[in-house]
């Protein structure tokens, strides 16, 4: 750890002078790229200087007790040790989670894929209120969201949504909501008053630039065709829906949201990168793999993951076993300390995994 800290603290050093460059700041793409770690490494700087400052205070603070026989000021100084030792465990082991290698997708934007399951119309109906979940947390973060693609029901749910999130970390902060969430409560259509268990399905795709994903044309299929469903008047009767098959993969998308064929043609293709990178990711992150495995878990869409209770206004992450009876503001998009929850679990899984 020592030798990494003082890499980077090198490192951190070198972009210092190099953000006064009058020419990098012309780059706008590779300030943009230099500033991002520069702000990572100075939380490094700032957390390391705070640990040397503490570790200072501790050492006056023992030489004063050692040298004082005024049995009140002995009290208050072992008051004051007790105060920074707590402290200086605390900033330690905050320098440690930082100095754990960054994945590098943790930056991306991602594509987010919500699609009802088991549980018909009331699945639907959770679907979009995952939806505005979401929505709402990325307001709050400053984000950016898209929607590329949906299937809306007759109810206002939805039976499947795709969606974009551009902004920092963006990746980092939602990488773990894939998988199935379950819910449980009373739903709309229900005159009985009888509780439900349905389910949806989550999909977290970290979005691929073109330069990272090489897709040659003669491996694609694209066909045009009329969109279906409700969406006005120029919908069902221009040839405006695009799908697109990757034989090698076999992987298929479908965009009809857009009036545009050339509009859903770049969704469809977004989207394609995006699964396709996963794809490729996942393989990668399998072949690697040891038989240690992450506590929070694999980010298998198939893995049930959470359940929502309503009447009990409960929430449970089944993989690293939280419980919140705050359901009512999460689903308002107030789902930080459940993200910083996963985040940390995870980061302390990566501290056993390096230690042992």
């Amino acid at each position: 750890m020592n030798a990494r800290l003082e890499s980077l603290l090198e490192r951190r050093e070198k972009l210092a002078s190099l953000i006064q460059d009058t020419e990098l700041i012309k780059n706008q793409n590779k300030y943009r790229d230099v500033m991002r770690e520069f702000s990572q490494l100075d939380e490094i700087y700032i957390t390391n200087n705070e640990l040397v400052e503490l570790s200072a205070q501790l050492s006056d603070a023992k030489v004063l007790l050692q040298g004082e026989r005024d049995p009140e000021i002995r009290e208050l100084a072992k008051e004051e040790m007790r105060e920074l030792e707590n402290r200086l465990h605390e900033t330690q082991e905050r320098l440690r989670f930082l100095l754990i290698p960054r994945d590098p997708l943790d930056e991306k934007n991602i594509i987010m894929e919500i699609r009802a399951g088991t549980g018909g119309d009331e699945a639907a109906l959770f679907a979009a209120d995952l939806f505005r979940m979401y929505s709402r947390f990325a307001e709050t973060k400053g984000w950016k969201f898209e929607v590329m693609s949906s299937n809306e029901t007759e109810l206002g749910g939805l039976k499947e949504i795709v969606f974009s999130v551009n902004g920092n970390n963006v990746y980092e902060n939602l990488r773990y909501e894939s998988g199935v969430h379950r819910v449980q409560r009373v739903p709309e259509t229900e005159n009985s008053g009888r509780i439900h268990t349905s389910a949806v399905t989550v999909a977290v795709l970290p979005e691929a630039d073109e330069t990272e994903i090489n897709i040659k044309p003669e491996d694609l299929r694209i066909d045009v065709m009329r969109a279906g469903g409700p969406g006005g008047q120029c919908v069902n009767t221009t040839d405006s829906a695009v799908r697109i098959i990757h034989l090698p993969t076999g992987i298929t998308v479908h965009c009809q949201d857009e009036k545009s064929q050339l509009k859903n043609k770049a969704k469809a293709m977004r989207i394609l990168r995006a699964r396709i990178y996963e794809a490729e990711a996942k393989k990668a992150a399998a072949d690697r793999a040891s038989t240690r495995r992450s506590q929070v878990g694999s980010g298998d869409r198939s893995e049930r993951i959470r359940t929502y209770n309503f009447p009990q206004n409960r929430i449970t992450d089944h993989r690293i076993n939280l419980t919140l009876y705050k359901l009512d503001m999460m689903m308002q998009g107030e789902v930080m300390e459940l993200f910083d929850a996963l985040k940390m679990s995870a980061r302390e899984e990566m501290l056993r995994a390096t230690a042992s």
